[in-house]
């Protein structure tokens, strides 16, 4: 497996910077890994990483570059938290959106890709995850635990979908989950999984709500479809 960092082209002009991981066998999907409020940090890094020893090409784009580049902050203290928080509130989503269209490009343009191309998102991550599926040419998406979701219900979903929602999240309220589920549970294109009991970034290794149990069921469902829709 090799990894570094590269540079991908926006399309209303200027360049941002994404975290390249491939596998080490031939040509293969590839997935777009899609931040949390705490920019490419050692988190991303690592989950692009398990994507590439799964098989994938994973590239995890710096979807803060507009605000400021290089953002690699943590959860750890509350002067990181603000920051994150700050980040998040000057986030244009739109152009986030963009900005994934843009490393789809960029992935499908690679030697290594074989064209397919996925995207898995966490938290702001995974409600970019939902609009990804709604707005660009991807293959197929998973969002974990997406924010703000509700006023997104009215887009329709162009690529399978897989959403992992967790039930006791602190960032998104019980009605908005059932609106989540009334809408889309319907959808032949898209797969809810519940995790009882979990709060928000249950997935999210050294985080406070950390589960191993949910994480590790939650990345086989990730794989699984991955693999059904990108192969």
């Amino acid at each position: 497996m090799g990894a570094q960092d590269i540079t991908i082209k926006a399309v209303d002009g200027g360049e941002f910077a994404g975290y390249l991981a491939t596998p080490s066998t031939g040509k293969a999907p590839g997935i777009v890994v899609i931040q949390e409020i705490f920019g490419v940090n050692e988190v991303m890094r690592n989950l692009a990483d398990w994507m590439a020893g799964e098989g994938f090409v994973a590239l995890c784009p710096d979807l803060f570059w507009r605000q400021e580049p290089g953002i690699q902050i943590t959860d750890r203290t509350d002067a990181e938290w603000a920051r994150a928080f700050e980040l998040l509130q000057g986030f244009d989503v739109d152009k986030g959106v963009d900005d994934i269209a843009s490393t789809i490009d960029a992935l499908r343009d690679l030697d290594a890709c074989d064209g397919k191309v996925g995207a898995v998102g966490f938290c702001l991550g995974g409600r970019l995850a939902f609009l990804t599926a709604t707005r660009t040419s991807v293959d197929a998406a998973v969002g974990y635990y997406g924010v703000a979701l509700g006023g997104h219900l009215n887009e329709t979903v162009r690529a399978p979908l897989t959403l992992h929602v967790a039930t006791a999240d602190e960032f998104v309220p019980a009605d908005e989950q059932a609106a989540v589920h009334a809408t889309l549970d319907p959808n032949p294109r898209v797969t809810l999984h519940d995790y009882e009991g979990n709060d928000h970034a249950f997935a999210r290794v050294g985080g406070q709500h950390y589960d191993q149990r949910a994480a590790e069921l939650a990345h086989t469902r990730t794989l699984e479809f991955l693999r059904t829709n990108l192969g």
